[in-house]
């Protein structure tokens, strides 16, 4: 089967256009591959998520390339043989394209000011990511991004060329793997030659602007995440909400955020420590009523810390002879405990709770710790009547 005709390449506006369908191919229930002669339909490739739309009423719910043939992924069948008209969702076609046109400018400013290549590159329908080859601080970082955006505002040309055997040698480009074949150059003069298959918008001016949203250190480079135009646009308006829910719920402006919510933050720390401070107190208090004959302590608390309980469980083995335990209930449900004793194996213990109430725990004969999903009753009862045969066997 010869490759498919990429309509995509030759323009990137383009929403509808017509094509053959060569094959349709059920996949599962209500899912079809479907090959035509020719496409509008951009495929998952380079890192870039697929082109959305329909093909007649059908939704084409994913594309993909292989051996330069492209599959469209959908929800229905269509007649092998015919002429279909498809429709392209120029939404999200379009923000696509300004994310891509935008990453180009900003990994061909990277490598002209700093040297660095982009050897990696996603962009999804939620994030647009770039992993470099080596690290850049804050500062550099800040001059990327407004090279870029001086880049976006002089609304230069992006031209696409296809340059023959001869030129592409003397030519100097980007590309982050060997190319067969013809090789499609997409030009940004001033800031980026780039091999690419995508489509782009046809100036600069059309990416609107570029933000940085976020970096991180990623094997031993630094992987930059960045928004263009409208997905930049809805990002701040949603950090906008949050900010302005902030400033009303603490009656405070914008610029006293950080400072108000260190101080908040400092104060819950020392309330937090002042808190634990008196939930020790009160579960001493309690453990100092229980009768020193009682064998066996069972107490089920709640917002105990685990260096708490555990000080608090040695405390309770050195006054009671049995096994003896704190479950502090966690907020998705379950508990978190401790169980110690000097008489009673608690290895055994942890493991019987692991084999009847699919807990997670372990440690040594003396002290185990683990969580487990059930209830006060459902443990009470594994315990004690554990506890009780060992006494039995004892007695």
């Amino acid at each position: 089967m010869e490759e498919t005709v990429r309509l995509f390449e030759q323009n990137g506006y383009a929403v509808e256009f017509t094509g053959r369908v060569l094959v349709c191919e059920t996949i599962e229930e209500e899912r079809f591959r479907v090959i035509l002669d020719e496409t509008l339909f951009f495929p998952e490739a380079g890192g870039q998520s697929a082109d959305r739309g329909w093909l007649e009423k059908v939704r084409v719910l994913n594309v993909q390339i292989d051996q330069g043939i492209i599959y469209h992924y959908t929800d229905g069948a269509l007649p092998e043989g015919e002429t279909v008209h498809g429709k392209i969702d120029w939404e999200h076609r379009f923000s696509n394209m300004q994310q891509h046109s935008g990453e180009h400018i900003f990994s061909g400013t990277v490598h002209r000011l700093f040297g660095l290549n982009n050897v990696g590159f996603h962009l999804s329908d939620q994030t647009v990511t770039m992993d470099f080859d080596g690290p850049l601080n804050l500062q550099q970082l800040e001059l990327v991004e407004e090279e870029v955006n001086q880049a976006i505002v002089r609304n230069v040309e992006i031209q696409v060329s296809y340059p023959g055997r001869e030129e592409l040698e003397a030519l100097e480009y980007r590309s982050k793997i060997e190319i067969k074949g013809q090789v499609r150059i997409v030009t940004i003069h001033g800031y980026d030659v780039c091999a690419c298959c995508a489509p782009h918008v046809k100036r600069t001016g059309e990416i609107g602007l570029l933000k940085i949203m976020g970096v991180q250190n990623h094997k031993g480079g630094i992987r930059v995440n960045i928004l263009c135009g409208f997905r930049a646009l809805e990002a701040f308006r949603q950090k906008n909400k949050v900010i302005a829910s902030l400033t009303k719920l603490l009656s405070t402006n914008q610029e006293a955020l950080p400072e108000l919510l260190k101080q908040q933050k400092e104060l819950i720390y020392q309330l937090k420590g002042e808190l634990s401070e008196v939930k020790q107190k009160l579960i001493r208090h309690r453990i100092a009523e229980l009768p020193q004959e009682q064998n066996h302590v069972l107490l089920f608390e709640r917002d105990l810390e685990t260096a708490v309980v555990r000080n608090v469980v040695n405390e309770l083995t050195e006054r009671h002879r049995g096994i003896c335990g704190i479950f502090v209930e966690k907020q998705e449900g379950g508990y978190q405990f401790i169980l110690g004793s000097k008489t009673i194996n608690c290895k055994e213990a942890v493991l019987l709770l692991n084999k009847t109430l699919k807990a997670k725990g372990g440690g040594s004969e003396i002290m185990v710790q683990g969580s487990v999903e059930a209830s006060k009753e459902e443990i009470e009862e594994v315990l004690l009547a554990h506890v009780h045969a060992c006494d039995n066997l004892e007695g």
